[in-house]
């Protein structure tokens, strides 16, 4: 029987409260060798809602899973004819105050590195550099027969011109890009193969139900083998994908710092967890360090 991935967790156990207190993250901050672990939740400042937050996506939708994409062609068509309508919403999102802060703290040396779980690619349009994309971007598609990668804006293209007036009203837009469409607004949405091969197209993400890649997971271990402390920036941490680095860098003995305003998946193996806005807390660790945020990138 197949097994459907886990989405949400609800705390069985008394979890130590949030705080306010920003002092811990400055301290680690300005010690240096931070790895940052961002989730959705720094980006709904940007106007991309999260998964499992107040008002998150998984109250009203349920994500496609990779079981269902390559089960079947409906499947499919109603997955492209929700992402190609969210794509023009997800591409004109800008990056916020905590994607700017997380850039900032890079350029001042305070890093040892990014791994973010957001396919938006925000934390590099804000001018994070060597940002490890674990569940891949949106930016990307991959032929599931050949695996040619392609630019996701030359298929935007081709779907734009193999369903011309396709503009339905959608409920919403989700972390995935995924728009909230019912199967009338699907309607007859025309799905398009691979150009080298005819075959089967699938955005460069993981999906829920899919595998991180192994090579992407070792390469994030070691970053975490490498880093003084961990940082996680958004992320209620419930599904093994992030949370592992977490539990990781807790049995290294190297300290966990969570910034989240809901309790998390994590917090038990954490020094503290804010539960602050992102933009709010980052500006305000920034501010204590004297690091100046670059404001060119939200324009």
């Amino acid at each position: 029987m197949r097994m459907r991935p886990t989405l949400s967790w609800t705390p069985d156990e008394d979890l130590p409260p949030g705080t306010t207190d920003l002092r811990p993250v400055t301290d680690a901050l300005g010690a240096g060798g931070v790895l940052v672990l961002s989730g959705a939740g720094i980006s709904t400042e940007s106007g991309i809602p999260d998964y499992r937050g107040e008002g998150g996506s998984l109250s009203r939708h349920t994500p496609m899973t990779y079981q269902d994409f390559i089960a079947g062609a409906e499947a499919r068509r109603r997955y492209w004819a929700r992402s190609h309508l969210g794509w023009r919403t997800f591409g004109r999102a800008r990056p916020n105050a905590g994607h700017r802060a997380v850039a900032a703290f890079g350029r001042h040396g305070l890093l040892s590195g990014v791994i973010t779980q957001n396919v938006d690619g925000l934390h590099q349009a804000a001018g994070s550099a060597g940002v490890v994309e674990l569940h891949g971007s949106l930016d990307r598609v991959r032929c599931l027969s050949c695996g040619a990668v392609s630019p996701r804006r030359a298929l935007a293209q081709r779907l734009e011109e193999a369903n011309a007036g396709f503009a339905p009203v959608a409920a919403g837009i989700n972390p995935d890009g995924d728009a909230d469409l019912t199967a009338e607004q699907v309607g007859d949405f025309r799905v398009l193969p691979c150009l080298d091969c005819g075959g089967v197209l699938k955005p460069d993400v993981v999906f829920f139900g899919e595998a991180v890649p192994p090579a992407r997971v070792e390469h994030c271990r070691e970053l975490v083998r490498a880093a003084t402390s961990l940082l996680v920036l958004g992320s209620s941490l419930t599904v093994m994908s992030g949370l592992r680095f977490v539990r990781q860098a807790a049995q290294d003995g190297k300290p966990v710092l969570i910034v989240n305003r809901d309790p998390t998946r994590g917090d038990r193996h954490a020094l503290t967890r804010v539960a602050l806005p992102l933009g709010t807390a980052l500006t305000g660790v920034a501010a204590r360090l004297d690091v100046p945020l670059d404001d060119r990138a939200a324009a």
